[in-house]
């Protein structure tokens, strides 16, 4: 497969968690920054590999070869993110570029080394679960900081957002994996929330708390 088939797999099994009956050509091309002219080629060309099943006006879906080659690059990225943060001290917002390179890597013997040396870790930096070698994923139940009450807890357990800017903001507001949450005030106007951390009561946007993850503690 080519770089770029992977890309646009990797993008489909992503859009997927939102588009069910199939994904939007329009979808694909946001999320890959190309015309919608050139999502339908590379999507009618992945059809024809087998890779997805793809019907006009109906969106595409990954077929079972093509969900297991889309978490395979999933699963690469995130080992080479922990790698990249553990042994070579990049900061989590550094890391994703660096990754979405070194994930198109063919080796099977180097990713199963590189898991091996690793540890296994089952989370990436940001928190993502990473596929084993058979594709399972560890069990990752997701609730957004957002659903959370007032005087309800929570511990970090992720993001939806994993831009360099978003990372850079959490580092300031010392939000990381683990970190301990507690809602005090929701404000009725915007929905932004006041946050007890380490002691210390903070302000976030809608935005900002609905792309955390928690696992509640109620």
């Amino acid at each position: 497969m080519t770089l770029s088939e992977e890309n646009y797999l990797k993008a489909v099994y992503h859009l997927e968690l939102n588009f069910s009956k199939g994904v939007p050509t329009n979808a694909i091309a946001e999320e890959m920054k190309t015309k919608a002219s050139s999502a339908t080629d590379m999507i009618k060309r992945l059809a024809e590999k087998k890779y997805l099943s793809y019907k006009p006006y109906q969106g595409a879906k990954l077929t079972a070869n093509g969900k297991k080659s889309a978490i395979k690059v999933i699963r690469k990225h995130r080992l080479w993110e922990c790698f990249l943060v553990e042994k070579l001290n990049f900061n989590w917002d550094e890391v994703h570029d660096v990754a979405e390179q070194l994930e198109h890597i063919q080796s099977e013997k180097l990713t199963e080394e590189l898991d091996k040396f690793l540890g296994r870790p089952t989370y990436d930096p940001h928190g993502d679960p990473i596929p084993d070698a058979n594709g399972n994923l560890p069990k990752f139940t997701k609730k957004k900081l957002s659903e959370l009450n007032e005087n309800e807890e929570g511990i970090c357990k992720g993001f939806n957002d994993d831009s360099s800017s978003f990372l850079k903001f959490l580092a300031k507001q010392d939000i990381g994996l683990n970190t301990h949450l507690k809602v005090t005030h929701i404000e009725s106007f915007d929905e932004s929330m006041t946050v007890l951390i380490k002691n210390k009561e903070i302000l976030l946007s809608k935005t900002a708390t609905d792309n955390i993850y928690v696992e509640s503690k109620s």
